[in-house]
């Protein structure tokens, strides 16, 4: 078992996470609305959402890979539905005046609905399978201590 795996996991979850997309305004929104409790939960999510689709480009679960890239559309399409309406709730909210303290279930709530937006990105997958294959960790891990290493840092570094 190569311990470089999980160091090369870490630079794969940082070099996939690091780029602000929608998902990164949504945690750096939530931070500055919500506090920083809020925006560590869904920063989590988004790890979370990071570290299966590792799992997946990982340990070459090409059934599940081909299923989210065929339910694309869908999945885009959902996903797009809900960050308008985030951006219309965020358009009309009052701004604070001080830090919000984090409601009852706001940080479950903050969590899973990062994780289930992060998920409905198929490109998402497209990038840890061209990483994974790059690297040579494509069609599936015959070392599954090396791979569940790989994407134990990739959950890191994306967090």
């Amino acid at each position: 078992m190569d311990h470089g795996f999980f160091l090369r996991g870490v630079a794969i979850g940082f070099s996939i996470a690091a780029p602000v997309g929608p998902v990164g305004v949504l945690c750096i929104r939530r931070t500055l609305a919500e506090g920083r409790l809020c925006g560590l939960a869904s920063g989590f999510g988004a790890a979370t959402a990071d570290a299966v689709y590792g799992c997946v480009a990982g340990f070459g679960l090409t059934a599940v890979s081909d299923l989210l890239v065929s339910q694309q559309f869908w999945l885009r399409l959902t996903g797009g539905l809900f960050l308008c309406y985030l951006g219309v709730k965020s358009f009309f909210a009052r701004p604070s005046q001080s830090a919000a303290a984090p409601k009852s279930g706001a940080l479950a709530g903050a969590y899973a609905s990062t994780f289930l937006l992060t998920l409905t990105n198929p490109m998402t997958i497209l990038s840890f399978a061209g990483v994974f294959a790059g690297l040579g960790f494509g069609g599936g891990a015959t070392d599954y201590a090396g791979a569940a290493l790989l994407v134990s840092g990739v959950f890191l570094g994306s967090a």
